[in-house]
């Protein structure tokens, strides 16, 4: 038991550190952008990364379902499987922002800039837009780490604890994740 809990510091160091690259990365992914070589376009990423959330979202309701049934390892399955889903959404997602000029609801001509006429003719879909974007990025951002520390306690054998953070997590994780998705066909329209 006692390896168990200094695996769980250690991993839980871990889990603040890559929290913290993350938050790094994506706080500097607006500002930074990496010129991409001639012919290469990573423009398909966008809807890979909504697909990829939305496959999570089914993962982690198949992950929900195994647990009521207490069928634990089928669970334990579904939620690496989850995990590694999420982090290859990040390390996509991370990759796109870094080389991919933003795309702009409401910006029909696709120019970078809203103009009167672009905002007249979105109205108040582009305040529905941001409000959901915005609940997406925080709880996103806010539930990683806790994400991490729910699997570390599963993976080292705090099923107690587990469950308490899951209970939580488990709601927000899914909510990111379906929100991806629709924040993403919400935008189409404006991709050039």
């Amino acid at each position: 038991m006692a390896a168990n809990l200094q695996l769980a510091r250690k991993l839980n160091a871990a889990a603040w550190v890559f929290t913290g690259v993350v938050l790094v990365l994506v706080g500097l992914m607006r500002r930074v952008k990496i010129p991409l070589p001639e012919g290469v376009d990573l423009s398909f990423l966008a809807p890979f990364h909504a697909g990829v959330n939305a496959v999570t979202a089914v993962v982690l309701l198949v992950a929900l379902y195994f647990i009521k049934q207490k069928n634990m390892e089928a669970h334990r399955m579904a939620m690496y499987t989850a995990l590694g889903l999420s982090v290859l959404f990040l390390l996509s997602y991370v990759a796109y922002h870094f080389t991919t000029p933003e795309t702009i609801f409401g910006d029909l001509n696709h120019d970078g800039l809203l103009d009167e006429a672009e905002l007249a003719a979105v109205g108040s879909a582009r305040t529905g837009y941001l409000v959901l974007l915005l609940s997406h990025i925080v709880l996103a951002a806010v539930s990683l780490p806790f994400i991490l520390f729910t699997f570390i306690r599963a993976y080292t054998g705090q099923f107690d604890r587990h469950r308490k953070m899951a209970r939580w997590v488990w709601p927000v994780w899914f909510y990111v994740a379906v929100t991806g998705p629709v924040a993403y066909f919400m935008l189409m329209p404006y991709y050039p």
